[in-house]
């Protein structure tokens, strides 16, 4: 006889209640909304598609899937990201075309539709599922369950990644884009080496490379022009018909074999207004035997060898100006474009101040600092900087609060950078609270906030030298360093950042000081600190000014200075390229707002949902193809 207890006969009652209830999957219902739940663990990753019902949310389906070896070296970041898109894949028919929500544990992935990413393959990623209509919520692991269980006891085996995998595609390159659908791509597909164990272990393959062909027998290419279409041609044409017909009166030109020539060295056929002037462009420019994408001057020169028709040095030069691959893969060898906008110097000091992270530094400092935490003001140069154990909002909020507000007040406008500790809601909130304006610079152009860059060359090279071997006491050197860089005189306004911020002049440690103190009130001290101040103040301005136009001079000579209008087609410049061959500028994207002359918002032509807001000096200007 088995006796149970209480515990057991109640778990025994509920396992009863679910094996007899309604089943735990639901059929997909379009009438209700569905959301997504992600995790990955060291082992794989899980997803749980569920639909939102008036009692609860339903489980519609489940993935489990494992990871390779090399999918567990992966960041925290490209795991969880690598499940959402998993997901995708398996549910694209349910969740393509509607709005659902996606919930994650990871709290860096909400920002993942908004800004683009500095990982390369999470910006890969990210571009690919711009297609999808979603919301992102963070939620804690301790409710995440359903995901984490699945990520940590996978089912499904592991796969590769298809967009890891190494393709060859040789395409038309036609730069034109009606011509695509004439010509189709060839695609190869080449096995790694560890597919082709993997392969062989399981099916006993050869260990030679296979290749396989989706595309048809017929040919890739452009069929040259023959003697026959240019004699047919010029028979059509009215200017080429009155030559032949009255060849004695035109000198530059003979007749051979019913072919009207050119008289150059050595004579070349005459082609007429047509459609052939386009053909030969795209032989001579596009194709691999031909032109390989090669440049205005050569491809004139092999041009003007074999054909000749007026214009053609301007149809050649625009042609080949016009080449959106030409523009997406050449290097730039001229300064980038955009003469230079100086900021405004503000009225007084802690008008304008801009803060920023400097790190991660290694070695960390023995007391555990990995970062440096730093804020100029903009006219007077003074710096504060503290050394910090990590780069979060709660570190910059703790910093606004007991190195700044409480020390030296609240500035009026704090410019930063568009890092998620800058752009989350505790310092909006706190920002908002202090009465600032929180002022961002454009993304990936540190430039917007080059004072603060300046700051930090300048600290690293002062702290190497001051620190010991290790490099591990950094943090006992910066105070130093900050210090002396506040008591001394900078370029640009030729003024001691001390001085406009305290009113007196700074004394140094080892400075003589009388032995005897004499203190005598001055009624007035008020009134001249002031007036000692704003002409300081006044100094300060008219040299930055004067500096800012030397700079500008120089910065502008052999500088284009573009402009663009609203409705302009463009390609931006990519970020962060890792190989050689990769594309140089993205695109095509049209400007859809001009924010100030050199910022502008773009919106990808092809994916309407992706924005970015982008300056002067990473847009190419795609330019209208005549033929």
């Amino acid at each position: 006889i088995i006796t149970l207890t209480n515990e057991e006969i109640k778990a025994f009652e509920q396992l009863k209640k679910f094996l007899t209830t309604d089943l735990v999957l639901r059929l997909p219902n379009n009438r209700f909304p569905f959301k997504l739940q992600t995790d990955a663990s060291d082992e794989g990753i899980g997803a749980v598609l569920l639909q939102i019902y008036s009692d609860g949310d339903r489980p519609v389906a489940y993935l489990s899937k494992k990871f390779t070896q090399a999918q567990r070296k992966w960041s925290p970041m490209e795991q969880e990201c690598y499940a959402f898109i998993c997901a995708l894949d398996k549910w694209h028919k349910y969740l393509s075309g509607i709005t659902f929500l996606w919930e994650t544990d990871h709290k860096a992935l909400t920002q993942l539709n908004k800004k683009a990413q500095i990982n390369k393959r999470c910006e890969r990623w990210r571009l690919k599922i711009l297609e999808y209509d979603f919301k992102v919520k963070y939620i804690p692991g301790s409710i995440n369950l359903m995901p984490d269980y699945l990520s940590r006891s996978p089912v499904d085996e592991a796969e590769e990644d298809p967009d890891e995998i190494t393709h060859f595609i040789s395409q038309s390159t036609q730069t034109d884009i009606s011509n695509f659908n004439n010509h189709s791509s060839i695609i190869a597909a080449v096995e790694t080496r560890a597919m082709k164990l993997r392969n062989k272990t399981l099916n006993d393959i050869s260990d030679t490379t296979k290749l396989i062909s989706d595309s048809p027998t017929e040919e890739n290419r452009i069929i040259p022009i023959s003697t026959e279409q240019l004699i047919q041609a010029q028979q059509n044409d009215d200017y080429a018909k009155n030559i032949l017909n009255n060849i004695k009166k035109y000198k530059n030109y003979m007749i051979k074999d019913n072919l009207l020539m050119r008289r150059l060295n050595p004579p070349v056929p005459y082609v007429p207004q047509s459609d052939l002037p386009r053909t030969i462009l795209q032989t001579y420019h596009d194709t691999p035997a031909n032109g390989a994408h090669f440049g205005r001057d050569k491809t004139i020169y092999k041009i003007k060898q074999r054909y000749f028709w007026p214009l053609m040095y301007k149809d050649i030069n625009n042609y080949v100006k016009s080449c959106i691959t030409c523009a997406q893969y050449n290097p730039s060898r001229q300064k980038t474009p955009g003469k230079l906008r100086p900021i405004k110097p503000p009225e007084g000091v802690w008008q304008l101040v801009s803060m920023d992270f400097h790190g991660p530094i290694n070695p960390p400092s023995r007391r555990g600092n990995k970062y440096i935490i730093c804020l100029t003001d903009i006219l007077s140069k003074f710096v504060v900087a503290k050394a910090v154990r990590d780069n979060t909002a709660q570190t910059v909020a703790k910093f606004l609060k007991e190195e700044i507000i409480s020390k030296f007040g609240t500035p009026r406008c704090i410019l930063t950078d568009n890092g998620t500790h800058f752009t989350s809601t505790l310092m909006n909130e706190l920002i908002k609270q202090i009465g600032s304006t929180h002022l961002y610079t454009t993304p990936y152009h540190p430039q917007s906030n080059g004072q603060i860059e300046r700051y930090n060359s300048t600290m690293d090279a002062k702290i190497a030298a001051l620190s010991n071997i290790q490099k591990t006491d950094w943090d006992d050197q910066l105070p130093f360093v900050t210090f002396n860089y506040n008591t001394s005189i900078h370029s640009s306004t030729k003024q001691v950042p001390f001085e406009m911020m305290y009113g007196r002049t700074p004394i140094l440690p080892f400075d003589y000081q009388e032995d005897n103190v004499t203190i005598v009130p001055d009624n007035e001290h008020v009134k001249k600190l002031n007036q000692f101040l704003t002409k300081l103040n006044e100094q300060a301005r008219i040299n930055i000014i004067k500096n800012q136009q030397r700079y500008k001079q120089r910065y502008d000579v052999n500088r284009s200075n573009p402009s663009y209008n609203i409705g302009d087609l463009v390609l931006v410049k990519t970020l962060n390229i890792r190989y050689k061959f990769d594309i140089r500028y993205e695109g095509p994207f049209r400007i859809i707002q001009t924010i100030t002359p050199k910022t502008f918002i773009v919106q990808h032509v092809k994916k309407p949902t992706l924005y970015r807001q982008v300056t002067i000096d990473v847009l190419l200007p795609i330019f209208e193809r005549l033929y």
